[in-house]
């Protein structure tokens, strides 16, 4: 193929939208944000429950928690930091705290078994965790197994004003009693562990002074972990370079669709999922917008509140999140009119999800595609209404996409083929594992993703299987050998294998 006829894509870009992205406008994540503080100011950044967090304020309390990091821990540049927390205002602040201090962030779910938590943290090397108090029954359990030397526990209404903190705070622990016992303060008083409150280490951080640390695109800012293709967990290691050049290519693609420093945004994906992380906290922060951070998505009457009382521009959602909201009995009563589109990414959008959500609403839902180890966007559907239902959308800019046989030849158009990428967004490696990184490039360096799909003569391409046996649950993966390897632990248990069962709701 000749170099057109391998970029069929380009023709149907949207009218303003580049065939390269500025991916090396900043030298770190740092920069950005530093540029962005000033540029937006007293703005909205980020808001959680109807509390505000602006620009300055996101500043001021990131480079609290920044030199609390580096003066009271004694933390050195590119030490993993785990940050094991829903959507807060807290995260934020965690997360570009830990970047601003040089350091490397390692995102948890909070749905973790102790199990998963302990193999993430003895792998990535951790020394210390930033988590939600409602897990230290969790860490409790797990922390002689593991080298933390410092934890950081946060509580629900920890960013609110000091009425709503001290009510919300309550209402967590006794009425909907969501803080499970645990003897985490004499656990890790016996290990040698610290342990400060969020509130605490921002305070320790007011009286320290920031050192400036001295970053470049090649440093790792993320070991997001991931069963890749074959399911076991391990972490993609994602450099500065790596987001920045995800972020600038996803600004760029809704560029002529959104206006810089006036959209309002909903991040009902979690936060430490890398598709939010990146379109959301980094991207439409890049941006000026306001992202309105959902807690627990799964609520969806308080969700559809939350819609007509901040009425967003954008969405970034998952197919079983609209699926939950249009089974509200409370859907219909919304006004959706503020609202431009939907991006869906995370798992495969149901064709007649998205119809319906069209169909009820008056807006759009585009379908994109991505994994982890692309940090994670490939391909979006254009947001100018060319969009074609049923496919993963066109490559971004500055992306390649190719299909490989198995063979590792490449396919003729509109014959299937694994998946393969190339472009700046694609991680360096996986985090202390040669032979898995090994596997997952090709001899030339391009990206294996471990799915099938169709590419047609425009260039769009349609996702026809997976190659992979991880087992996505509401867009997350679940790993069957983790799922196996915890039934064989009952003795009563000879053998197990585990397999997907396609669910409505979750997928």
């Amino acid at each position: 193929m000749n170099h057109q006829q391998e970029k069929p894509w380009f023709k149907h870009y949207p009218d303003g939208v580049e065939h390269t992205a500025p991916v090396e406008e900043y030298s770190s994540l740092v920069e950005m944000f530093e540029e962005t503080f000033q540029k937006y100011g007293d703005k909205v950044a980020f808001s959680n429950m109807g509390h505000n967090l602006s620009f300055l304020a996101l500043e001021e309390k990131s480079r609290q928690f920044s030199a609390f990091l580096q003066e009271e821990l004694k933390l050195t540049p590119g030490s993993r930091v785990v940050i094991q927390m829903p959507n807060l205002l807290q995260y934020p602040v965690a997360l570009f705290g830990v970047l601003r201090a040089g350091m490397v962030a390692v995102n948890l779910n909070p749905l973790y078994t102790s199990t998963e938590m302990k193999n993430t943290i003895v792998d990535s090397g951790a020394n210390t965790i930033i988590a939600l108090k409602n897990l230290s029954n969790k860490i409790e359990k797990i922390l002689p197994e593991t080298q933390i030397k410092h934890i950081v526990t946060t509580e629900i209404g920890d960013s609110f004003s000091f009425f709503k903190r001290h009510t919300t705070n309550l209402v967590v622990r006794y009425v909907k009693k969501m803080m499970p016992a645990n003897q985490l303060l004499e656990v890790a008083q016996r290990n040698d562990v610290k342990v400060y409150s969020f509130r605490q280490a921002l305070l320790l951080g007011q009286e320290k002074n920031l050192s400036d640390v001295c970053l470049s695109r090649n440093d790792i800012a993320l070991l997001q972990y991931t069963g890749g293709t074959t399911g076991v967990s391990k972490a993609a290691v994602l450099t500065h370079g790596n987001m920045l050049a995800n972020q600038a290519q996803m600004t760029e693609w809704m560029r002529p669709a959104l206006k810089e420093g006036e959209e309002c945004a909903v991040a009902a994906l979690p936060c430490y999922h890398v598709y939010c992380l990146v379109v959301n906290c980094f991207g439409f922060f890049q941006r000026g917008f306001h992202n309105v951070l959902i807690t627990d998505p799964r609520d969806t009457k308080s969700f559809l509140k939350t819609i007509t009382n901040t009425k967003p521009t954008v969405l970034t959602v998952v197919n079983t999140l609209l699926s939950s909201l249009l089974n509200c009995e409370d859907f219909d009563k919304v006004n959706w009119k503020s609202i431009k589109f939907s991006i869906a990414g995370g798992m495969a959008l149901k064709k007649n999800i998205a119809q319906e959500w069209e169909k009820r609403t008056g807006t759009k839902v585009f379908e994109g595609y991505g994994l982890t180890e692309a940090s994670p966007v490939v391909t979006c559907n254009p947001v100018n209404g060319t969009d074609r239902i049923g496919t993963i959308g066109l490559p971004l800019p500055s992306t390649e996409i190719k299909l490989l046989d198995s063979n590792q030849k490449e396919v003729e158009v509109g014959e299937p083929g694994e998946i393969c990428v190339r472009g700046p967004q694609v991680m360096r490696e996986y985090w202390n594992n040669e032979k898995e990184t090994k596997n997952i490039f090709t001899e030339d360096g391009w990206l294996k993703t471990g799915d099938v799909g169709v590419i047609d003569a425009d260039g769009f391409t349609v996702l026809v299987d997976r190659i992979k046996d991880v087992i996505i649950v509401s867009g997350f993966n679940v790993y069957p050998n983790d799922v196996e390897e915890i039934i064989m632990s009952h003795p009563k248990v000879l053998e197990s294998a585990v397999i997907g069962v396609p669910d409505e709701h979750s997928g």
